[in-house]
């Protein structure tokens, strides 16, 4: 009973601090359990099996890390982003996102993009490029999606591959065939389609990332974001995993020194099931999807 008891205790804190939520209940899970619909995938899918481990910790901030490379994504982050005054708010609904679009029905995944498309809207400016020209924006623009969305794809796949022990069913270019499904509803068609794809669509846009003193600034601040105490030595661990798994050219470009990658694996791996074994199995958001699959007849009770 007391292990129990500290479980509750633990994943609840957890979960407030993710979702922002006081409860430890994330808003979005009736959003995930609602109807009797499937949505883009199944307990069985790669985007399922990547997106419900805990190496997505590793992954998200990976992501934030590749994304301030593009001067683009970096400008609207930083003229347009709540992150400095309120950095949970801005994680809950980038998790938000993320989550619904998993586990979601196809009605909560259309809502979602909904969501999203609304609040891109509002979002433009200009910035300068790598090639010092300045350019107008907006966050709905083809390229800026199609980074935004390999920095992700890349980044929650290169962490699963290195701090996960669960194979991901199909493997590599089974998770990017089926997650290209996910930027759909947020009008973007054309993603690569495989690994080897994916990894030519990061070096076409070499040309098109770069550091300035805005991006650093912004670095500095995803290392040291503003965390409750207790978190901040895990949240060290998972940034130095994070950049040590970004290829050596980034992490050349942004100029951190990390950790080597064989000494990290192995550490960060176990403490991230180690963090599994202490929050509990018990996954929220995945049950009420399982559930709501059940109803729809998707799979068996």
């Amino acid at each position: 009973m007391a292990n129990n008891a500290l479980q509750e205790s633990l994943s609840r804190r957890f979960r407030r601090l993710l979702s922002g939520a006081a409860d430890g209940i994330p808003p979005w899970l009736e959003v995930v359990a609602a109807g009797d619909e499937p949505g883009f995938y199944t307990p069985e899918d790669a985007p399922w099996i990547v997106h419900g481990d805990f190496s997505t910790l590793v992954g998200g901030v990976r992501a934030l890390l590749m994304q301030a490379l593009h001067p683009g994504s970096l400008t609207g982050v930083a003229q347009h982003s709540r992150y400095e005054q309120d950095p949970l708010g801005r994680l809950s609904g980038t998790i938000r996102w993320l989550t619904v679009t998993t586990f979601g029905s196809h009605d909560a995944i259309k809502g979602e993009a909904s969501r999203v498309n609304r609040m891109h809207k509002t979002i433009s400016g200009s910035y300068e490029t790598a090639a010092g020209e300045t350019r107008d924006y907006r966050a709905a623009d083809k390229d800026l999606l199609l980074w935004v969305h390999v920095a992700f794809m890349d980044s929650f796949l290169r962490a699963h591959q290195n701090y996960s022990k669960k194979p991901i069913p199909g493997g590599a270019d089974s998770y990017v065939k089926l997650w290209s499904k996910s930027v759909g509803p947020l009008g973007l068609k054309t993603v690569p389609m495989s690994e080897a794809e994916l990894e030519q669509t990061l070096t076409d846009f070499r040309d098109k990332i770069t550091v300035t003193d805005e991006t650093k600034n912004i670095i500095h601040w995803i290392k040291k974001a503003p965390l409750p105490p207790l978190a901040k030595p895990v949240y060290a661990l998972l940034f130095h995993s994070a950049l040590a798994s970004m290829p050596e050219e980034y992490q050349k470009m942004i100029g951190l020194r990390s950790y080597p990658l064989w000494l990290l694996r192995p550490v960060t791996t176990n403490l991230l099931r180690f963090m599994r074994f202490a929050i509990g199995p018990d996954s929220p958001i995945e049950d009420a999807a399982i559930e709501r699959l059940k109803r729809a007849g998707v799979i068996s009770r």
